[in-house]
């Protein structure tokens, strides 16, 4: 019957719904008068006389005039606000005024005490009334919804009560906060509840959700929320950081999920703004995997701070066609004057890679393209070793030629004591860099070492994620693997200000922090969705973990040092390495083979010459290439994340 009613009275027009409510707010009047007078004289004789009609007459038309005149009938009762309350509270002190004044200049039988009890009940009735409604109002709209907390009783929280309020998924129960003082509170409506009482507000109020409000948090903070509500198998949603909320890039009511940097919980440390534009301010800069994962990112960091010519050097059309809009249109947001010169090609073909560096006048070059993933260069080794070892061989002696001014190789920690191809040839690079740096003076050449980023395409978060939305399982090589992370944006960053602190043949180490633990990872992770993780044979729960044993070519831990002779450097994050190296005369033979052994296809003499060469290649694992005369020995082709 309740909700017969409430649907008729939404369903109204709006002018109808106006004509009722000032038909209501008459008669509750009338009654508050009539009340008044009641409770005044202890009886209800006055009704005979006229004089107390002729004093209610009087005053509740100017009543009712005030209320229009001052839009309180524009209000929608189901979204009433507190300004609609403090209307009725200054329209009926003003009705009690002018019962008062009319009943006293007229010498009406009004008692003086009957206009402020009047006033007392009017406002009671007709701001309860409408309360009634708002709550009913609620109360139907939150059946079929979602419950959840919100963390975070500020700001951004009362924020996106708000949000969820024009919502019809959601429904807000409370917030949890860590300010004593709002303990036991009521803000918005909602109250106030400890950290402490998390766990009996989930069971007692059936909560699926709860949303981080707390975009001021550092990451370190968040970690430690984002570890405490893991706990109890709700699903973690975020809000936007507050830099991407004042920024404008986000806005409050873009709920998210969890981002991978809030599982590692390290904030980053602020960019050293002479180091950020040393190498780009004003210069041409080029990328080489401009489209990749940190090319795109560096691209965009570059960016910002005003490059005369950014040269976007990718195979792929599609990701460089992406890209340089998306470039194109920050530039144009900023009111920059800089140029984005999307180029297609491979850093494998000499006389293109020569033409671009000279056509443009290239004089900082960040190289970012290589093939990265660790089974795939196995299975593709001729490949693999000609785009990591050759392109970047073409790519730095056409630098080199052209004066290039900055020479930046983007490494990875694979290639410390690697035991797969895809290291192995990043290390072979790394020692070309080095060798030419020792030949030369012209052109500064350096290399930043790094582990694994968040995010990136193959990377293991966003792979943990689509399994879990599939129900599982999740699939993780190893209990006891583990891996370093590190943000794109942060990693980009630090790219840069490694470069600009290049003297020549440095290596450059990031510190990425503690190392994961890849099962803890993809526990948490589907925790935070709400669900029960299980390993096969242990438990009963709502997605299994399944370890598949490891890929061949990969470890169980990286390694980022290959000696132990690590220096720290201006900033706290980059550390400096002095480590082995040989000059060109003697690498160059060991290329010499190489390439030959690449152009026979000869993949067991590939994996034979980078054991002999100077790599620390051990390989682990029986040869997996999917063009070797043996057929390849089997490969494992189970699932796996990493």
């Amino acid at each position: 019957m309740i909700e017969a009613c409430l649907l008729w009275l939404v369903q109204l027009p709006r002018v109808h719904k106006r004509m009722l409510q000032l038909l209501v707010d008459g008669m509750l009047l009338l009654a508050s008068f009539v009340g008044a007078m009641a409770l005044r004289l202890d009886s209800f004789y006055f009704l005979a006389l006229y004089e107390p009609w002729i004093a209610i007459g009087i005053t509740l038309p100017i009543t009712l005039f005030i209320f229009v005149r001052k839009g309180f009938y524009r209000a929608v009762v189901r979204y009433i606000s507190s300004r609609a309350f403090a209307v009725v509270f200054w329209g009926i002190f003003a009705s009690s005024i002018i019962l008062f004044c009319v009943s006293q200049l007229l010498g009406l039988f009004v008692p003086r005490s009957v206009p402020g009890i009047y006033a007392m009940l009017a406002f009671l009735s007709i701001g309860g009334v409408r309360f009634i409604l708002r709550e009913l109002f609620f109360r139907q709209q939150r059946r079929g919804r979602t419950p959840l907390l919100i963390y975070g009783a500020g700001t951004a929280g009362r924020d996106l009560v708000g949000v969820l309020g024009r919502g019809r998924d959601y429904t807000a129960i409370g917030f949890i906060d860590e300010t004593p003082a709002l303990h036991g509170t009521d803000i918005v409506g909602l109250r106030v509840y400890d950290p402490e009482m998390l766990p009996e507000l989930v069971e007692d109020h059936g909560i699926k959700l709860v949303l981080l409000a707390i975009p001021e948090a550092s990451r370190a903070r968040r970690r430690e929320i984002i570890d405490l509500l893991a706990s109890l198998a709700v699903q973690v949603q975020t809000i936007p950081d507050l830099e991407d909320i004042v920024s404008g890039r986000s806005q409050i009511s873009e709920i998210r999920e969890v981002a991978p940097e809030d599982l590692l919980g390290r904030d980053p440390v602020p960019a050293k703004l002479e180091l950020m534009s040393a190498n780009i301010t004003d210069k041409i800069v080029m990328v080489t995997g401009a489209g990749g994962s940190i090319g795109s990112e560096l691209c965009r960091q570059i960016s910002q701070h005003r490059p005369r010519t950014v040269v976007l050097f990718d195979v792929s059309e599609v990701a460089l066609y992406t890209l340089e809009m998306e470039l194109r249109d920050g530039l144009e947001a900023r009111q920059c004057d800089g140029q984005i010169v999307p180029l297609l090609g491979s850093v494998q073909n000499p006389r293109r890679v020569q033409a671009v560096i000279r056509r443009y006048g290239v004089q900082t070059i960040y190289h970012a393209a290589a093939y990265k993933h660790v089974p795939l260069v196995e299975q593709n080794i001729v490949e693999g070793l000609r785009n990591n070892v050759f392109g970047t061989l073409t790519l730095l002696e056409a630098a080199i030629a052209a004066n290039v001014e900055s020479f930046i190789l983007v490494s990875t920690d694979k290639a410390v004591r690697p035991t797969n191809v895809m290291g192995a040839s990043k290390r072979m690079a790394e020692l070309i860099c080095q060798a030419h740096s020792r030949t030369q003076t012209q052109t500064s050449i350096s290399i930043v070492r790094f582990g694994n980023v968040l995010g990136s395409s193959g990377s293991v978060i966003p792979r943990f994620r689509k399994q879990i939305a599939t129900g599982g399982p999740v699939t993780v090589t190893d209990p006891e693997i583990t891996r370093y992370f590190m943000s794109i944006p942060e990693a980009a960053q630090l790219v840069i200000q490694a470069g600009a602190m290049a003297k020549g043949g440095d290596v450059f180490l990031l510190d990425m922090g503690a190392p994961v633990k890849i099962a803890d990872l993809a526990d948490r992770m589907i925790r935070l969705s709400g669900l029960t993780p299980y390993i096969e044979g242990q438990s009963n729960g709502d997605v299994e973990i399944v370890f598949t044993q490891l890929r061949p070519g990969e470890k169980l831990y990286e390694e980022l040092l290959i000696g132990d002779d690590a220096r720290p450097t201006d900033h706290p994050r980059i550390m400096t390495a002095n480590e082995r190296c040989i000059s060109w005369e003697e690498l160059q033979p060991i290329v010499k083979d190489l390439l030959a052994a690449c152009l026979d296809q000869d993949v067991s003499a590939l994996r034979e010459l980078l054991a002999d060469a100077p790599t620390g290649y051990r390989p682990d694992a029986q040869l997996v290439d999917l063009t070797a005369a043996s057929g390849s020995a089997s490969t494992n082709t189970k699932a796996s994340s990493f």
